[in-house]
């Protein structure tokens, strides 16, 4: 789903906050420049915001592609500055999933013939073992 259709699958609810016009806005264009900036395919997003007491509680669901559902969750007195946080900690889950997608890591191969060497018995113990077995 390209980002521009992706208006749709942004859903910004409260069960018991006024959120008014400007704050749900404000949440489709957070998510759709966290959503181009890492993998540009956004499935679905949702932004839900409770009252808790003199704080809020701001939780965000995103889901790039085939990806599993990336979660972050945030309080703070500040609805604006609950959902940058909340925003903040998807961003890192999508971050590092991506780091782990990429291809371009370079294989250890020094490590991979130090643990082979360290299972191998040296030279001299084979010598030993073979003349003992002949």
């Amino acid at each position: 789903m390209s980002l521009e259709g992706a208006e749709n699958s942004i859903l910004v609810q409260s069960s018991n906050v006024d959120l008014g016009d400007v704050f749900p806005e404000f949440a489709r264009t957070s998510i759709r420049q966290v959503a181009g900036k890492y993998f540009g395919r956004l499935s679905n997003a949702s932004v839900h915001v409770t009252r808790e007491g003199i704080t809020y509680r701001c939780t965000v669901n995103m889901q790039m592609g085939a990806l599993k559902m990336m979660t972050g969750e945030a309080k703070n007195k500040d609805v604006y500055a609950a959902f940058r946080q909340a925003l903040q900690k998807t961003a890192k889950q999508l971050r590092r999933s991506k780091r782990e997608l990429r291809e371009d890591k370079a294989e250890r191969i020094d490590k991979d013939m130090l643990l082979r060497e360290g299972t191998r018995t040296p030279a001299r113990e084979e010598d030993e073992f073979r003349a003992a077995a002949e």
